[in-house]
């Protein structure tokens, strides 16, 4: 698994829709589920797990401290063809938090580093860990630097690091994102002192030309809100990223195969089976032909239709015809 490049693992985004999309634009670039707790894995009603055999390769994140539980479910992810399976110690919601787990594990190594452990003993696919630079005032270069000492001591050979300290208190998963600065430099750091360790970087990051920079000092670059808000970024990855001489798809090409995907999605379900509306799938299309003449026309008329009863993949193909024409509005 080739992965200079992937996509950031997002709450209510990142579903296995949002993902096939993705694939349709991108050959190479790793995608991740959006967290999954092993409660809901362990316990819920639903399956949490589905993905489309075109996604790979696909990395299910996940959110939990308890190692039996954990590793059942690393089990259950590897019998499913998950191709790694990535252990949330980023996320600073008070939800999760409540739950034991994100980034308020960053605090306790040693129990990240079980984790690990039992995990990568009981499947043959890599676990990685997806952790912050520091939380609250334990932000000091050396507290980063035991996390990773201690967790890839344990087997753990990939971390992603979102290059932001995380508040546990006082501030919203999106102030999170935000607020607290950047600190690149850290993260190269840490590179250079564990070089036999993968290292990817979040936070922040929104063109290829940053992403080429970073790639010059470490091994990977996560992508998370710019593709979602400007999903056309991704077509020309495999291009820019991955050095392929192929072309890139055209919008129309993008909508042409997704029309498929949809059409397929909705088609009656057997029994006991949901079948998703056209909306579950275009809500993460919106941003497709931001740029474009016509932009606003395309996204209302998705908000518009696509949920209506009846809608299948004709109403995107009605929302790209609105485009080409200046928006009056």
């Amino acid at each position: 698994m080739n992965d200079r490049l992937s996509v950031a693992p997002m709450l209510d985004w990142t579903d296995r829709h949002c993902r096939y999309f993705y694939r349709v634009m991108s050959k190479h670039t790793v995608l991740y589920t959006e967290m999954v707790t092993t409660g809901a894995i362990l316990f819920g009603k639903g399956d949490y797990l589905a993905f489309n055999d075109e996604e790979h390769p696909v990395v299910l994140q996940l959110g939990g401290s308890d190692p039996k539980a954990m590793t059942e479910c690393a089990k259950i992810a590897e019998q499913r063809g998950y191709d790694a399976i990535n252990i949330n110690v980023g996320c600073p919601s008070d939800r999760v938090q409540n739950g034991r787990f994100g980034a308020c594990l960053m605090a306790e190594p040693e129990l990240v580093a079980q984790c690990v452990s039992d995990m990568q003993a009981a499947v043959s696919v890599p676990v990685t860990v997806k952790s912050r630079i520091g939380i609250d005032d334990q932000d000091s270069y050396e507290f980063l630097h035991k996390f990773i000492e201690t967790v890839s001591a344990a087997g753990c050979e990939h971390f992603i690091v979102h290059a932001r300290k995380a508040w546990l208190s006082g501030l919203s998963p999106k102030q999170n994102r935000e607020v607290p600065p950047l600190d690149y430099s850290r993260v190269y750091q840490i590179k250079q002192d564990f070089e036999q360790l993968k290292i990817s970087i979040n936070g922040g990051i929104t063109t290829y030309e940053q992403s080429l920079e970073h790639l010059q000092h470490i091994d990977g670059v996560m992508i998370g809100r710019e593709f979602y808000q400007n999903p056309y970024l991704m077509a020309s990855a495999d291009q820019v990223i991955y050095g392929e001489d192929t072309p890139i798809l055209t919008r129309e090409e993008i909508i042409d195969r997704m029309c498929s995907y949809i059409d397929n999605q909705i088609a009656p379900a057997a029994p006991g089976q949901h079948t998703p509306r056209v909306w579950h799938i275009v809500r993460h299309m919106l941003g497709l032909c931001n740029g474009l003449p016509g932009a606003r026309r395309f996204r209302r008329y998705l908000s518009e239709n696509a949920g209506k009863e009846g809608a299948n993949s004709y109403v995107l193909r009605e929302a790209y015809a609105l485009t080409g024409q200046p928006d009056t509005e």
